[in-house]
């Protein structure tokens, strides 16, 4: 097989291209609208979908596709009636750090918004992942993910009343919940996680601010505090077309 000289090690080999050398028609068109955004830069308003298919000499329905793909691929987003050349994706590490720490460490303003702070009784389900017996009173911390403003992600927080009684009092919701564990003393020791690809509901869609078609990461967290005993369920939703996910592995 024949590599290009500048062939990106990240990149797809042969560009995607199958050994046979027959490629959908869309698939052209949206290599060469990505070959523009790079032109672009960030921020950019690139052509219509009309100016786009008398361009390539193709179907306005060819374009549209190539497009769509780059939306969902975060290349690109939309803004009011046009399409703009969209910003480099946010990277979390996957480690005991809050999102709060995650973004600041690439230059963004991290931010929350509350939806909701509930109390009730635990679950069966629950109970057997937090350590807790059925009936135990949890919290319920749900809350809007933000970045410079922008909203990416959804997180849902489930822990032991008993650990926080003056959670309802003292915390604020648009502050980080690990910060606020060790002001009071409650160190992080280990945790399990879980990740997959999902559609957002009909409500996380819309409390995102994304088309329901949009996918999206799913990690699922279960964290112990240093005595090993379990501390928190976790369940976050992050945009696919705004995160990717960085780990260091060790041999």
């Amino acid at each position: 097989m024949d590599y290009p000289n500048d062939q990106a090690p990240g990149a797809p080999v042969r560009s995607g291209i199958p050994e046979h050398g027959r490629i959908p028609k869309y698939y052209a068109v949206k290599a060469r609208i990505a070959a523009l955004v790079e032109e672009l830069g960030q921020g950019s308003l690139i052509p219509t979908e009309r100016d786009l298919a008398d361009r390539f000499e193709v179907a306005r329905e060819t374009v549209r596709q190539a497009v769509r793909e780059l939306v969902l691929e975060g290349r690109l987003r939309r803004q009011g009636r046009g399409t703009v050349v969209a910003g480099p994706k946010l990277e979390q590490p996957l480690s005991l750090a809050s999102y709060t720490e995650g973004v600041r460490r690439q230059g963004r303003t991290p931010g929350r918004t509350l939806v909701s702070l509930d109390r009730f009784p635990c679950s069966d389900a629950l109970a057997a992942e937090v350590g807790l017996t059925r009936g135990e009173p949890v919290w319920h911390l749900e809350r809007v993910l933000l970045a410079d403003d922008e909203r990416v992600g959804l997180e849902s927080t489930y822990v032991a009343v008993a650990r926080v009684p003056r959670l309802d009092v003292d915390f604020e919701p648009d502050s980080s919940f690990y910060a606020y564990l060790r002001d009071r003393g409650i160190a992080f020791g280990d945790a399990d996680e879980r990740i997959e690809t999902v559609l957002a509901t009909p409500r996380e869609a819309l409390l995102v601010g994304t088309p329901p078609a949009l996918p999206m990461l799913l990690i699922h967290r279960v964290s112990r505090d240093s005595a090993g005993l379990p501390l928190e369920r976790v369940r976050s939703l992050y945009r696919g077309d705004r995160f990717s996910f960085t780990t260091h592995l060790t041999g």
